[in-house]
């Protein structure tokens, strides 16, 4: 079904937040040719303000920008607008901020450079009540083993002998795994 014929007579208000204005910019022009009234800002106090004026009905947020947290954001829709469908993006992409995402009530959480289509399939998949489909290139085993470390070494405060210890793992072996380049 196309996507335009999904939101006809529905409202079709959209809050883009991203603080990288070209992304930004082109993200919203291909979220208008597929149908929706696009409010575009490119900070968190901005955001906050629209929400104020106007809550939309679906919301792409960046998680992490100058003026502060995506998530702040995230709740106040809720807060205005508890139906509104909310999708976060990133360009930080581990599970621990996924979670948080999804806990704050965000419906999915899209790694950056995301395609409009991924936007608009991820927003009308939970207009439907569904889920999106599958990644098309899921994260490695290694790249998960490798989300779950960094993820408890935040936890931990960036201490490396806490975390060895939490994970079981000598503090050697530990060390070598978050000096290098997180695998694919």
């Amino acid at each position: 079904m196309d996507d335009l014929t999904e939101l006809k007579g529905a409202d079709r208000s959209l809050l883009l937040l991203d603080d990288d204005g070209a992304l930004r910019s082109r993200l919203g022009r291909a979220l208008e040719a597929r149908g929706f009234q696009t409010i575009q800002v490119g900070s968190v106090s901005e955001a906050l303000a629209a929400v104020a004026e106007s809550a939309p009905a679906f919301a792409v947020l960046d998680m992490r920008l100058e003026d502060g947290s995506g998530l702040a954001v995230v709740d106040a829709l809720r807060e205005s607008r508890p139906d509104a469908r909310i999708i976060m993006l990133t360009g930080y992409g581990n599970i621990a901020t996924a979670v948080a995402a999804v806990k704050a009530g965000a419906v999915d959480y899209l790694s950056k450079p995301a395609d409009a289509d991924d936007v608009v399939n991820a927003l009308l998949a939970a207009e439907a009540g569904g889920s999106p489909p599958p990644p098309e290139n899921p994260m490695s085993a290694d790249r998960v083993r490798w989300e779950h470390i960094q993820r408890v070494y935040e936890l931990c405060a960036h201490n490396v002998s806490e975390t060895a210890r939490r994970l079981n793992m000598h503090r050697r072996t530990l060390q070598r795994i978050l000096s290098k380049r997180a695998p694919r």
